[in-house]
């Protein structure tokens, strides 16, 4: 039997402890004779540190907390369902995000529907780290800084066709 505070520490950092593992058993093939074979003892030493520097992000990026609301995405559309607030926002429709809220909420912007704001620490919120990813320009060590420190509204991400229209007009 596990005791329960270590399952959660296990699953809270499984990301991060299963990478590292990965890199650990290469390690421990770059003992092995032959060229090819230490080349692809190298190899999996990088792929496991970079899942365990990618679980890393994520385990900073997942907030814990009693925010209200349920988070989730379905079929390319984030919905957000709280006490008082909600919404919804296809994921091709974001053109900003922003942190607001002494870094505890997240503002979705699109030119179709109202800005979905969607608490940190919100049920499922974890979900968003990999659709910030795969937005086009996301600096995602610059949003885990952000998400770090307390202060004022961030814009942290502006579709690029948002930020070549703010351009020309400047």
């Amino acid at each position: 039997m596990i005791r329960p505070e270590l399952a959660v520490f296990a699953r809270r950092w499984s990301e991060v402890l299963t990478g590292l593992a990965i890199a650990a058993f290469g390690l421990w093939g770059l003992q092995a004779r032959g060229e090819f074979y230490q080349a692809l003892a190298l190899a999996v030493v990088v792929i496991g540190l970079s899942l365990a520097l990618i679980g890393w992000r994520r385990l900073r990026f997942d907030r814990t907390g009693d925010a209200p609301g349920i988070m989730q995405v379905l079929e390319g559309q984030i919905s957000y369902f709280g006490p008082e607030t909600g919404g919804f926002i296809g994921i091709a429709d974001i053109l900003e995000v922003h942190l607001i809220d002494n870094s505890r909420t997240w503002r979705l912007v699109s030119d179709s529907s109202a800005p979905v704001e969607i608490p940190v620490a919100a049920d499922g919120a974890q979900a968003l780290f990999d659709i910030f990813a795969a937005l086009p320009g996301m600096d995602m060590p610059a949003l885990l800084a952000a998400l770090d420190a307390q202060g004022h509204e961030r814009c942290l991400w502006l579709h690029p066709a948002r930020r070549q229209s703010l351009r020309s007009l400047a």
